[in-house]
């Protein structure tokens, strides 16, 4: 069990590396060399050039100017200068809503660490429920007379709880609404005056059904041409060309090696050799530069033959489509209704923007959606719950009892005052960071497996598995291991009857565990983000080795985008913590707090400096954040009531049922006044940002625009995008409804005549023509 000194050395441990870090990111971010590293994102925008330093030579690679490394904590007020709008426009509105969980930690939990350390704080420690305990087997620390186990049972004290547990429901509650209602208001104004793209006019259609006479992109057009005759403007059939894909991308590392084999000839004068076995330890030793340059050459015939193949191949056209129309209007209605009789055929949804496609899961069909999704279901039910077997068992190891049962020749070190400290206070989470490592690849993995269409639904799926996890394995596993296996022995020698009471003790008592978590997994990974010490060194193993122009220096130099799918989950865990330990154990929110600030202030730095956005969604994540919110809230709720319920508070206790039926009831509210914001567009926007486009620019190409937007990347080096043919938009567009020319011997979805029958309505076809088969 975790003391207050152990806790103050994990502290202090976390304090000193942060500072660490943060003089090493001074140091580092003032040298010429390192400023591409730092503040890429202002070179790809074209903002910022290399720094000039007159004098020495040494000034071109280190900044001997000693004044500017006195400020060196100077970056901080300078990320939060620049205004909120001025970073819409400079980061996008994902990024700033993503900043506004930080401030949303800080807007709830600072006035409820305020009131929980003047309220529950003495009412806790003036209380001896822990010395006067008939428990002997549960060990405990000063630290948790700060908790609610100090109270005593059938204590009238814990109407004070009670008390606290409402205001901190209704405190967070209007916090939330505040929130949800400013974002929402946030992404209409965003969508009202963001400039011209691709999907505000384009909708995914998927599921086509199969016709013997037509192709995929005769029959898209003349659905959409019959059934959106006005609107309708141009369409991009989905290709298989994930193996064409491959070899572009295996073509692209090749070439990576050849500029990398000519560069070392430029510095050596010497012709350099390569051994062609695996990874290059062994095999033929050829000479580098000859042998990339004839296997980029073969694999250039192979991608030529494998586009013809693709491009020429019906069985290579998917049964989907982007879908593209005059008029946003237009796009809304067709993202946002039902197309036929049949709800699983013609299936539209908005499409993603082009940057945001995953082009690789777009061939999957559509039919075989429901199988992946259940197969990543139950194996991710596998993976939660059996990953929590490894966990306790490498914690228990990480022990203080556990290193002198497994390996008692440490004993004598272990007993040394600040090793003990180490152990106790600071190992078990580093043990846990450890084993999370690799968790992000593979639930985005599983979602790619999933087959989503685009970057944003993959990391909004991975977000969410990556916090279920979080919540069985890190919160209730640990709450688990610590009363359930540590204490095992303490529970064989207990009566029945102790058991409730011992569980209901011993889960306040983990709070310092999840302290240490906090110093560790918040604190000072935070302060390693802003010193970026593995996109550092890879920039210049790339510069030195790869980069030859100005365009690999800017792919060298790029350092993606903020993560969502694995700095949300993080969040949401101190949400979490945060909201169950405040009436609990109130020691737990200085620690929180202090994340949510430090955590503010760098990211903002890293939005403003370095992450260049890889999608733009216009918060449409931020309904799965006021969920995950509201469940902690009512996850706090219910484990109040099951620690007054051991401590024997029967007459207190009912009181607390009404405030999960309010939280469920506010949630409701929520989602049924700002969640459509966030999944629909707004027809009446649509038209008035219409009417403007086609006032200030009446002569605009829009077929011109869209109709290679979403072409898939492999053939967009053989487009010619000024071709002599190409149609060009009239001022006005056609809106006469005309005869639409078919291939097809039926038609049971549209009113046009058939070829056969003649009737121009779907009840008159004859019985004796054969449908095609579902898909």
């Amino acid at each position: 069990m975790a003391t207050l000194s152990d806790i103050g050395v994990a502290a202090a441990i976390n304090i000193l590396s942060a500072f660490l870090f943060f003089v090493a990111f001074a140091i580092l971010r003032l040298q010429p060399l390192n400023d591409r590293v730092y503040f890429p994102k202002w070179y790809l925008k074209g903002l910022r050039t290399d720094p000039v330093h007159g004098g020495v030579y040494m000034s071109k690679f280190v900044n001997l100017d000693w004044r500017s490394y006195l400020g060196f904590l100077n970056w901080m007020p300078e990320a939060i200068r620049m205004p909120e709008p001025e970073l819409i426009d400079h980061a996008g509105l994902d990024s700033v809503v993503y900043l506004r969980i930080y401030l949303l930690g800080l807007k709830i939990f600072f006035p409820i660490a305020c009131l929980a350390w003047v309220v529950l704080v003495p009412v806790n420690w003036t209380s001896t429920g822990l010395e006067g305990a008939k428990i002997t087997n549960i060990t405990s620390s000063d630290i948790d007379k700060l908790s609610v186990s100090n109270v005593h049972s059938r204590s009238e004290r814990f109407w004070g709880h009670i008390v606290m547990a409402y205001t901190f429901t209704f405190w967070t509650c209007y916090v939330l609404l505040r929130e949800y209602e400013k974002v929402a208001s946030m992404r209409l104004q965003f969508l009202a005056e963001e400039k011209r793209r691709p999907d505000q006019f384009t909708v995914l259609v998927r599921n086509i059904p199969p016709d013997a006479d037509e192709s995929v992109g005769e029959l898209v057009e003349h659905f959409f041409m019959v059934n959106h005759p006005d609107h309708y403007l141009t369409h991009q059939v989905v290709y298989d060309a994930n193996k064409l894909a491959k070899l572009v991308n295996k073509k692209k590392k090749l070439q990576n090696w050849l500029v990398y084999y000519q560069n070392k000839l430029e510095r050596t004068s010497k012709r350099p050799e390569m051994k062609t076995g695996f990874l290059g330890l062994w095999g033929k030793k050829v000479d580098g530069i000859d042998y990339h340059t004839t296997e980029i050459e073969k694999l250039s015939k192979e991608i030529v033959l494998e586009r013809e193949n693709v491009t020429n191949d019906p069985k290579a056209i998917m049964p989907a489509a982007f879908v593209s129309f005059k008029t946003r209007w237009a796009a809304a209605v067709c993202a946002q209704t039902q197309q036929t009789r049949n709800p699983t055929r013609w299936l539209t949804q908005w499409a993603p923007e082009p940057r945001d496609v995953y082009w690789q899961n777009l061939p999957i069909p559509y039919v075989s959606l429901t199988i992946r999704r259940l197969i990543i279901a139950i194996a991710f039910f596998f993976l939660t719950f059996f990953f929590m077997i490894p966990i306790a068992f490498v914690q228990t190891l990480a022990s203080l009892d556990g290193i002198q049962k497994n390996a008692p020749w440490l004993t004598p070190l272990v007993k040394v005052p600040f090793v003990k400290s180490f152990v106790q206070g600071f190992l078990p989470g580093i043990v846990l960071k450890l084993f999370l490592i690799f968790l992000p690849t593979i639930l985005m993995t599983m979602s790619k497996f999933e087959g989503f269409e685009s970057i944003s639904s993959l990391e909004r799926r991975s977000a969410s598995r990556y916090y279920i996890f979080c919540f069985v394995n890190i919160f209730l596993g640990n709450i688990l291991t610590g009363t359930a296996f540590q204490q095992l022995d303490s529970f064989i020698h207990q009566p029945a009857n102790q058991y409730p009471i011992t569980i209901g003790t011993a889960i306040p008592l983990k709070a310092s565990f999840f302290i240490t978590y906090i110093m560790v997994d918040g604190w000072a990974s935070i302060a390693a983000e802003v010193l970026m010490l593995k996109p550092l060194i890879f920039y210049h193993l790339k510069n030195f080795f790869l980069v030859k122009t100005e365009k690999d220096r800017e792919e060298a130099m790029n350092p993606g985008s903020i993560g969502f799918n694995t700095g949300e989950p993080r969040i949401q865990l101190y949400f979490l913590l945060g909201l169950v330990y405040a009436a609990v154990t109130p020691s737990v929110l200085p620690f929180i707090i202090i994340f949510f600030g430090l955590a503010y202030i760098v990211f903002r730095h890293q939005i403003i400096n370095v992450y260049n956005q890889e999608y733009e969604s216009a918060a449409a994540f931020w309904p799965d954040i006021h969920f995950r919110i509201v469940f902690a809230l009512i996850v706090s709720q219910i484990v109040l009531m099951g620690l007054l319920t051991t401590k024997k508070a029967v007459s207190s206790t009912p009181f607390l049922i009404v405030l999960p039926i309010l939280t469920i009831w506010f949630h409701r509210y929520c989602k049924g006044r700002f969640e459509s914001a966030f999944v629909k567009y707004p027809l009446e926007e649509a038209m008035i940002k219409d009417t403007l486009e086609r006032a200030n620019e009446p002569n605009l190409n829009l077929k011109g625009y869209l109709k290679y937007a979403y072409i898939h990347p492999v053939f967009k080096d053989i487009i010619n995008y000024d071709d002599d043919d190409e149609e060009i938009l009239s001022q006005k567009w056609e809106t006469e409804s005309a005869t639409v020319p078919t291939k097809r011997q039926s038609r049971k979805s549209t009113p046009l005549p058939s070829r056969i029958t003649g009737a121009s309505s779907p009840q008159s076809l004859p019985d004796n023509i054969p449908n095609h088969p579902e898909p």
